[in-house]
């Protein structure tokens, strides 16, 4: 896996530098210039980071995981080590990017924008506006941890950088091998047993599994009260949406929601093809016959979540995700999870079978400082310091010898070589303990390969480690149809900024609607085509192949 993901970065690297040597109207600014503060911080690396107490405003998205930031122990931490206050504006997950928009338009944003994964067209028109600090010189001069980061992996400044030359935001950095297949299936495996099912391997044996669950009472409480499948509305759960792990059966589906690849060279969306629609016929089918929840189109991680935990009996057949976490309890007290199983890829009736890739490990825009920022140095400084393996275990699992601690002589990872870390509570319960993978942070592929197994706990990690290694592995794309990360000229992004997210919100709401069955597949097709025409698909797809063909076909 290690050669598949380094390849993968070396096409990335290749791409993005040669994007940053784009011309730009914005090439003749000096990097890193913007407002340089005040200066009251301490050398580069020391703590705390300032003398007076400095506060910081910073937005961050709602984390379903985190009781209250505000209050939270890694906060407190944080705030004792740097001498940073942070005053906090949490916005809900479900209407994060549309906060962003306004608040952005409104010129009321606050000193620091984090985990909203502020899209690469966002960057660069507000990076060229002034508004989001190039971070350029603040790397050069006080960075530590985060020159660390771009040391060990000389990809990352190449996909972080700017066609202007500027980098407008830090990543979070998380190097996860089943992150990298992130849409699978779970199947709750009692009711399989109990009916003497096996696991499907086509749509059609899924089709037939989830009438059993329904029909045939598995959890035997006398009640039809089985849900066959469920997943959650479009940003509310990782890989939770209806179509991520199905509609591969029909047609490459990829693992963001643009669902754009390379096929032959060229940039290709998969939501105008006849593979889609035949992928949506089967889903309103499923929908149609009762099979699919209909919370699945409108509810949140939570409400997913309360499914896959109902007290004293199970009502969840099964559920797309990233991992059983999501829907499930997975903490010391959540036993439940350990009985949902992957299944692998599913053969649709054109023999298609695949795993989509998203091998980058990294989460883009991830932490922003803008011109509001009175002290950017102490905002930047404090981002570096979350680097920090230390900053990262506290902030990412919580208290060392509470939550994780470090190997013992003679345990193993899960790679078999030597461990790194021993995790002592499982991750995925709701705690006001760490900030759970919100911010920045550094997991390098050994750090997680090297978390301590015993093969006699059946823990998260290695379950979905094997799972996806045995189930996924084998059925994953080809490198070559991967769109990778691509920055925008200036004038590439003005022309992108609302036509993308028109196309993408007009995309998911038919989605809905073709499933529901509200519009139909044989009447409302040619009408839903020609209204992505309207929207300006062709140029979209156009300003995407530019993009694309700039950094690899001159390669």
């Amino acid at each position: 896996m290690k050669k598949t993901i380094g390849a993968a970065l070396a096409l990335t690297l290749l791409g993005s530098v040669a994007l940053s040597a784009c011309s730009s109207k914005e090439e003749s600014t000096p990097q890193g210039t913007a407002a340089q503060g005040t200066g009251k911080v301490t050398p580069a690396g020391s703590f705390p980071i300032t003398n007076d107490k400095t506060t910081l405003k910073v937005m961050v998205k709602q984390n379903a995981l985190v009781e209250d930031f505000a209050t939270n122990e890694f906060t407190k931490w944080l705030e004792q080590k740097t001498n940073i206050h942070i005053d906090w504006d949490v916005v809900p997950a479900s209407s994060a990017q549309d906060k962003l928009n306004i608040v952005l338009a409104s010129s009321d944003y606050p000193d620091v924008i984090m985990d909203f994964n502020v899209s690469a067209t966002q960057q660069m028109i507000n990076g060229a506006q002034g508004i989001f600090l190039p971070l350029n010189g603040y790397i050069d001069k006080y960075g530590v941890e985060f020159k660390k980061v771009l040391q060990e992996n000389d990809y990352l400044k190449g996909i972080i950088t700017a066609p202007d030359g500027n980098i407008y935001s830090l990543p979070q950095v998380n190097q996860c091998y089943h992150c990298s297949m992130p849409q699978k299936m779970w199947v709750y495996k009692p009711w399989l047993d109990k009916l003497g099912l096996k696991l499907p391997t086509t749509t059609d044996e899924f089709e037939q599994m989830l009438k059993a669950f329904k029909e045939k009472d598995p959890n035997g409480n006398g009640k039809a009260d089985e849900i066959p499948l469920a997943g959650s509305r479009p940003n509310a759960g990782a890989n939770t949406q209806i179509d991520q792990y199905l509609m591969n059966a029909f047609i490459y589906n990829d693992t963001s929601a643009k669902r754009l690849s390379i096929v032959g060279g060229k940039v290709t969306p998969a939501y105008n093809q006849a593979g889609w629609r035949d992928g949506l016929r089967y889903l309103h089918k499923l929908y149609a016959g009762g099979l699919i929840a209909p919370q699945t189109f409108t509810q949140d991680d939570k409400q997913l979540k309360q499914m896959g935990e109902n007290p004293n009996v199970p009502i969840l057949g099964a559920s797309s995700a990233q991992h059983m976490g999501i829907f499930t309890d997975t903490s010391a007290k959540g036993t439940r999870w350990s009985d949902y199983v992957a299944v692998p890829p599913l053969k649709g009736p054109g023999g298609l079978q695949v795993t989509p890739l998203n091998p980058w490990g990294i989460s883009p825009g991830n932490f922003i400082v803008t011109n509001k920022a009175k002290n950017p140095e102490a905002a930047f400084r404090m981002a570096d310091a979350l680097f920090n393996r230390e900053f990262t275990m506290n902030s990412v699992f919580g208290r060392e010898n509470q939550e994780w601690r470090w190997a013992k002589s003679g345990e193993l990872g899960m790679d078999g070589k030597p461990a790194i870390w021993a995790r002592l509570q499982n991750f995925g319960t709701i705690q006001n303990v760490f900030w759970a993978q919100t911010g920045p942070s550094y997991r390098p592929a050994a750090l997680r390969a090297g978390e301590a197994t015993d093969p006699a706990v059946k823990s998260l990690n290695a379950v979905l480690q094997m799972e996806t290694q045995t189930d996924y592995e084998p059925y994953k794309q080809k490198q070559e149809a991967l769109l990778p990360p691509l920055f925008f000229t200036n004038e590439q992004v003005t022309e992108l900024a609302d036509m993308e997210k028109s196309i993408v919100d007009y995309v998911e709401q038919m989605l809905a609607r073709f499933v529901i069955g509200d519009a139909d597949l044989d009447k409302d097709w040619d009408t839903y085509v020609k209204t992505l025409e309207s929207k300006g698909l062709t140029r979209y797809l156009q300003i995407y192949q530019q993009a694309y063909d700039a950094s690899f076909k001159k390669k």
